[in-house]
């Protein structure tokens, strides 16, 4: 079954986005205590920071971030935090622009999907199990195993197609 884009991604502005922060520190919180991780401030400072908007984020404009709050942080530090939001399932991987970006749900099996507006440079995590399906009867016709699958779909969210 699909379900529609995370149309917030695409609202401009329009919606209470200290809220998403807020909800993505709790999921984060609650994820962690669920399985024994710690949120540490720097990973839960990444995160506020991958959440800062819906654009997908660049390591080092989240390094740049901290090092003009904090001071003398060095990338690995970063980096270390970003692969445990990832491993956390907290935040995505933007393969097409090495770039990372909040994650709103809980992925059971199916890999995150994306529309990415070209325009204005939002993202938002699309949830089709029906992509899922049809990939993984593919795959398993053809004797074919899936290691890992991204989905990055470009072109122009409705607002920027209606400014066109």
């Amino acid at each position: 079954m699909t379900q529609p884009a995370h149309n917030v991604a695409f609202s401009h502005g329009r919606h209470d986005h200290q809220a998403c922060i807020a909800d993505a520190l709790a999921r984060a919180e609650a994820v962690c205590a669920e399985r024994g991780l710690r949120l540490t401030a720097i990973r839960r400072r990444v995160l506020e920071l991958i959440w800062a908007n819906h654009q997908p984020t660049k390591a080092y404009d989240v390094l740049a971030q901290i090092n003009n709050e904090r001071g003398n942080a060095a990338p690995p530090t970063v980096y270390r935090a970003l692969d445990f939001l990832l491993d956390a399932g907290l935040v995505h991987k933007i393969e097409s622009q090495n770039a990372f970006i909040g994650c709103a749900v809980n992925h059971d099996r199916n890999p995150p999907k994306f529309f990415i507006c070209r325009e204005c440079g939002r993202a938002a995590e699309i949830q089709s199990t029906d992509i899922d399906d049809a990939i993984a009867s593919e795959a398993k016709q053809s004797g074919f195993v899936v290691d890992h699958q991204t989905i990055e779909v470009d072109g122009l969210c409705a607002a920027c197609a209606t400014r066109q």
